[in-house]
């Protein structure tokens, strides 16, 4: 003859009032809630919720000359121009065609073909107001506040460099 189940307070020498069968809903609704948040917890460390390419949008200060540079929207393609130069440039006299050495520095667009290469991801031409040259590059946006910018020439000599965003 078998004995009756009993609870596990009733086992364990504490009353209860709790039938076997809410004790064993209340431990599946603890195992459910233990599960849903080590879900959670797991997308949230996977980067499933990754910054977007749009997010590139906005003014971002270059730390190598101290340039405020805007990203932003022209038709399907990302644009970039500066802002506001720091290092005293006043003109792009580098520029290697000679009729556009006196365009001024502020103003001047660096990239206009920017297109979209990925959840997070620009790839177009940049140009260097340094030293006159464009450089195939490609943007990456990290989060919110900071973005890659890499730069090749001849698809072997690459440089990367991190810009944050302007408040």
């Amino acid at each position: 003859m078998s004995r009756p189940r009993l609870s596990c307070r009733a086992r364990c020498g504490k009353s209860s009032n709790t039938s076997p069968m809410e004790e064993n809903m209340t431990r599946r609704s603890t195992a459910f809630a233990t599960a849903f948040l080590l879900a959670a917890g797991l997308y949230a460390a996977t980067g499933a919720y990754a910054q977007k390419a749009d997010d590139a949008f906005g003014v971002w200060l270059n730390p190598e000359n101290g340039s405020n540079i805007e990203m932003y929207k022209c038709g399907d393609l990302l644009c970039a121009k500066i802002l506001k130069v720091k290092d005293g440039q006043k003109t792009d006299d580098k520029n290697p065609d000679a009729a556009k050495r006196t365009q001024p520095i502020e103003g001047l667009v660096i990239m206009a073909d920017g297109k979209k290469s990925g959840d997070n991801k620009w790839q177009g031409s940049l140009y260097n107001r340094e030293n006159g040259k464009t450089y195939s590059g490609t943007i990456t946006v990290k989060s919110k506040e900071a973005i890659d910018l890499s730069g090749c020439v001849a698809a072997v000599l690459c440089r990367t460099v991190t810009w944050t965003r302007v408040k």
